[in-house]
């Protein structure tokens, strides 16, 4: 059976463009397009999407409360895309936090008519198979701040993708002040990954920032890598930093997961502590098993805790993680282990 999509965008040449690549996969079935979130609302009723695709900057209803009035009602898989603007980046992470599946950025002069329609693809058949209702059912809840004795020269490594936002701000807001020097994948356009470290910053003990060149890999930092640029770990003898650069996409992303912990296994080794988080696809599965046979130790998320078990999936299948936990363990066991 066909995925079922709705197209919600208030610009015509959106919803034709949208329409015309999505139609191309055969998987994938366009039943309509609305211009606003009040011709949306009846045709979800009439049609029964599986999944919608939202625009946020809307006339006569903007597109987070139509989200909120959707999640409270109809709950459906809805990845929100919106403009490549620092606005926009703050609007996807409301989105988010309103129950959105994924976001990602509208074309634009650095971002291809043939991207987006490739990326949205994967999103739309990674989105089609979360449960919303167990989710919002389920609401992460956020740990107590864990303590760790003493400050290491550990380097620990996340990588994280679909539902992986709120994830990552459980794990990060219960551990400590002193953490060991950290470095984040999250797959997300480019401002959004800004806005992302900003909010991240106001709510966890450490500081959050996102990651620029020459960045130093110290206690007490969190590194976010930037929206499309890779981020990798380098050496110059004892003291760790980042390297921001651009590269053709590692499994349809830039960041890439795989990318990141395919360094942290050839700067760090046996140093590094890495985790692999909800997400769709197999991004960083076998650079969870180079650094597990690098000497890292691993973490994988659990299914149950998933929003999408993709990721961790591939990286258990491969036999790269030592440790498959649900969410609320894997700050205990990341300091455990650093």
């Amino acid at each position: 059976m066909s995925i079922k999509v709705l197209i919600v965008d208030d610009s015509a040449i959106v919803r034709n463009i949208f329409t015309n690549e999505l139609s191309r996969d055969s998987e994938i079935e366009v039943v309509g397009a609305a211009p606003d979130p009040y011709v949306a609302r009846d045709k979800i009723v009439l049609l029964k999407p599986d999944v919608i695709t939202l625009d946020v900057e809307m006339p006569r209803m903007d597109g987070i409360t139509f989200l909120r009035k959707l999640m409270k009602h109809f709950p459906l898989p809805v990845i929100v895309v919106s403009s490549l603007t620092p606005k926009g980046g703050e609007l996807a992470l409301e989105a988010l936090e309103a129950g959105a599946v994924e976001v990602m950025c509208k074309p634009g002069k650095s971002y291809t008519v043939g991207d987006m329609s490739a990326e949205l693809i994967e999103k739309i058949k990674a989105a089609s198979r979360v449960d919303v209702k167990r989710a919002l059912s389920n609401p992460l809840v956020a740990q107590e701040r864990l303590s760790l004795a003493r400050t290491t020269n550990k380097v620990v490594a996340i990588g994280a993708s679909t539902g992986g936002t709120k994830a990552l701000e459980v794990v990060l807001a219960a551990l400590p002040a002193n953490v060991p020097g950290t470095l984040i994948v999250q797959h997300m356009p480019e401002h959004f990954t800004h806005s992302f470290a900003v909010r991240l910053n106001g709510l966890c003990a450490m500081e959050v920032k996102e990651a620029e060149e020459g960045d130093r890999v110290v206690p007490g930092k969190v590194l976010i890598a930037p929206g499309n640029k890779h981020m990798l770990l380098r050496r110059s003898g004892a003291m760790y930093y980042v390297q921001i650069k651009n590269g053709p996409m590692v499994h349809h992303q830039r960041p890439s997961v795989e990318v990141l912990f395919n360094s942290v296994a050839q700067y760090a080794g046996r140093n590094a502590v890495g985790a692999i988080l909800t997400g769709m696809g197999a991004d960083g599965a076998a650079g969870l098993l180079k650094m597990k046979e690098h000497g890292a130790s691993t973490i994988a998320q659990d299914e149950r805790s998933c929003v999408v078990f993709g990721m961790p999936k591939e990286a258990i299948k491969l036999g790269a993680a030592e440790h498959v936990l649900p969410l609320e363990q894997v700050a205990q066991k990341i300091l455990e282990l650093a």
